[in-house]
């Protein structure tokens, strides 16, 4: 009985993996998924202070280097399922089984055979996340299968400034689409656009000598994917370091 009520665990969890698979039409990859105590992550690698108030809620993870690629996964969105048909006995079931998290930080390797260490995709995900997958048992980790998916936003883009007098960045955050920052454009004032370059993480500095100080910004964002938009005057004259502004519109 005990066999028969496994047989149909699996069949069912084949069942759902199969019809998200139709939905997002794209292929699932293999990966392992841990967790880290508390709640969602404050800084890292990408460098959001509060994936809160960076639009992120709680369902964030760090991610192995094979995904992180020197930052460019910040603000990207995955659909993570446990994969049931490995580990009954941890994952919950089926139609409980997934999350979609975004990459906020960054999981180092050790260089010493840790799931964070290259070739591995790994998810270490924040706990409230890792719940609706999982219990924690207790080594704490779960085979799990991914896929990209487009991230949905409340509200616009948001635009932190950053820096002191001769040094200008601007955090990117709440980004929604491919959610995934691929390059970026400041316009000051009615100036022409100037590209922006990728410091690290989600913070983007403003180079060449662009003059930003006591004037209105603009911002001119592409996503991995293709997908361009401008965010006309988004930031007023009057603004200051560690102030966020949030854009009007969004990406899809």
């Amino acid at each position: 009985m005990a066999a028969a009520r496994l047989l149909s665990r699996v069949l069912l969890f084949g069942i759902f993996v199969d019809s998200l698979v139709r939905a997002h039409r794209v292929t699932w990859i293999h990966a392992r998924a841990t967790f880290y105590g508390g709640g969602p992550t404050l800084g890292g690698a990408c460098g959001y202070e509060n994936t809160y108030a960076a639009g992120f809620g709680q369902n964030t993870a760090a991610v192995s280097g094979a995904l992180f690629r020197n930052g460019e996964a910040c603000g990207a969105c995955y659909l993570v399922a446990c994969d049931r048909k490995l580990d009954p006995q941890w994952c919950l079931p089926p139609r409980a089984a997934s999350v979609t998290v975004t990459a906020t930080n960054f999981c180092p390797a050790n260089h010493r055979g840790g799931w964070c260490d290259p070739p591995n995709h790994h998810f270490d995900m924040s706990t409230p996340a890792f719940l609706q997958i999982a219990r924690p048992g207790p080594e704490g980790i779960v085979p799990v299968l991914y896929t990209r998916v487009t991230c949905r936003r409340r509200g616009g883009v948001r635009f932190t400034l950053k820096g002191q007098a001769n040094f200008n960045m601007v955090m990117i955050s709440n980004v929604g689409g491919s959610g995934e920052v691929r390059s970026a454009w400041v316009r000051s004032g009615s100036g022409a656009w100037a590209p922006m370059s990728r410091n690290w993480g989600a913070n983007w500095q403003i180079t060449g000598g662009v003059e930003v100080h006591s004037k209105t910004l603009s911002f001119r964002v592409s996503l991995a994917g293709g997908s361009t938009l401008d965010f006309l005057h988004v930031v007023p004259s009057s603004w200051n370091f560690g102030q966020t502004f949030a854009s009007s519109n969004q990406f899809s």
